[in-house]
């Protein structure tokens, strides 16, 4: 690559202000897109309706053929267990001779809404309110299809001999664990083949602070049960000889953290890496933690969310305060999900788990233990010409220099592809911020961010075709 900043407008046939402003002119049309697939609750878990997920495949299909691919296909492969995946779109434009190959990776399907009345605006009705735009996938991840969408839009208006191959990879499960993913990538490998492979699905260092992500935990989880009784009995009859499942099940919780707060169980790797750290009235205000809330763990804070194990229960099976009875609960059933640095093997870690909940005295109850999903940790090379360019493009667009950052989160799906296209060159792009609350109530997406990411992906898209890789 070469040390430019700018783009030479007649050797490479477009500039970097003229990029910006035809992305500008078409922010809104932009925008009204987004808004329209937000509106499809698409929700790749089976307690919800799958003909969601056929309407927002269907719509993201649209938008591809609007963004000049030759080809469009709605696909779906069955998962390990043989069930049929959910739908995903794969679009092609096919490289010239000399060439090089992009893959541009989004998902359609988002996470369920959760507790609507926790919501500011409607949950699946992309609102604007300054600077943010409201609405369940509006960050994570129907932006990510958006800016793959308008950015080839963008470089196709722009940039007369465009001759990269891009190919559109447009998910719809990948909330649910994407089962079917390895099983997709095998069957497509052929279509999917590429020499760069954007994964759209990340965050930023801040709003204004682009970021490339440069390491992911890996993460595993596993479904506990625990039972003392073989059936409900009165509470008042009962009560006292015996402990009740959530009584036991809130003992064994309450062993998976040491008094600072950092992960009790024995065997996990962890790490001292991060090279930067956040502030912690930053941290506290993006996380919205209490002020009386004292953080757990030790270390740098970017140590702790990138490079050391975290321990959450998510789920538990347990009557609500407003269904309750005077009854002891024979069984409490409760779901654990772990997130691994960098290093840790999955299922090592899953057994150091078992281990860990075997050898909790509970007076003898029964503990069940099933291992319900692992993926692997990432972590970058960030010595490949595209992460070079990508950064480039990150700078040109936002103004700023980029962070290589750890994320906290899991994409289990990238040792995937990593094992089916090992020669690929891999960037972990994405329009969150540390506000944009994914997974939660209010998640949002930041205006001027989103328009940034357009652009450098436009960026990077036409200096590939311009000097190649």
């Amino acid at each position: 690559m070469t040390e430019n900043t700018t783009f030479d407008a007649a050797a490479n046939g477009v500039d970097i202000a003229a990029l910006k402003s035809h992305i500008e002119t078409n922010f809104e049309k932009i925008l009204e897109e987004l808004t329209s697939l937000v509106a499809i609750p698409s929700i790749a878990w089976e307690s919800f309706d799958p003909q969601n997920l056929e309407k927002s495949a269907a719509a993201a299909a649209e938008l591809a053929k609007s963004a000049g691919m030759e080809t469009v296909e709605i696909l779906r492969e069955p998962a390990q267990n043989g069930a049929m995946g959910a739908p995903a779109v794969v679009a092609q434009r096919k490289a010239a001779p000399g060439k090089p190959t992009v893959l541009l990776y989004a998902h359609h399907d988002v996470q369920p809404p959760g507790n609507e009345a926790d919501w500011n605006t409607p949950v699946f009705e992309a609102t604007r309110v300054g600077d943010r735009l409201f609405g369940r996938g509006a960050a994570d991840d129907k932006a990510g299809i958006m800016v793959h969408i308008a950015a080839m839009r963008a470089v196709l208006d722009l940039v007369s001999d465009f001759g990269v191959g891009v190919t559109y990879f447009f998910e719809g499960e990948e909330e649910a664990g994407s089962p079917s993913f390895r099983n997709f990538l095998e069957a497509h490998q052929e279509k999917l083949a590429a020499d760069v492979i954007v994964v759209a699905d990340s965050s930023n260092w801040s709003v204004g602070t682009p970021a490339l992500t440069s390491s992911l935990r890996g993460m595993c989880a596993a479904e506990i049960t625990v039972r003392s009784l073989n059936h409900a009995v009165h509470s008042g009859m009962f009560g006292g000889p015996v402990l009740d499942g959530p009584i036991l099940a809130a003992k064994l919780i309450s062993s998976f953290h040491n008094d600072d707060g950092s992960v009790a169980v024995a065997g996990l790797v962890a790490n001292d890496a991060a090279e930067v750290d956040f502030d912690e009235a930053e941290f506290r205000k993006d996380s919205g933690v209490l002020d009386s809330f004292q953080l757990a763990g030790s270390g740098k804070i970017t140590d702790r969310l990138w490079n050391k194990p975290a321990l959450s229960v998510i789920g538990m099976d347990i009557p609500s305060v407003d269904h309750s009875s005077n009854t002891l609960l024979p069984a409490t059933r409760f779901k654990v999900s772990m997130r691994l640095a960098p290093g840790q093997d999955p299922a090592d870690a899953l057994k150091a788990l078992e281990s860990h909940v075997k050898s909790i005295d509970l007076r003898g109850a029964e503990v069940g233990f099933v291992a319900t999903e692992a993926g692997n940790a990432y972590k970058a090379d960030l010595d490949a010409s595209a992460n070079d360019t990508a950064r480039w493009a990150l700078e040109q667009a936002w103004g700023v220099v980029p962070v290589n950052m750890g994320l906290g989160g899991s994409i289990p799906f990238i040792a995937d592809l990593l094992e089916v296209f090992p020669q690929a060159q891999i960037l972990v792009t994405g329009v969150e911020d540390p506000d944009s609350r994914a997974h939660s109530a209010n998640e949002s997406l930041h205006l001027g961010d989103f328009q940034h990411a357009i652009e450098a992906e436009a960026l990077m898209l036409a200096r590939i075709n311009a000097e190649g890789l």
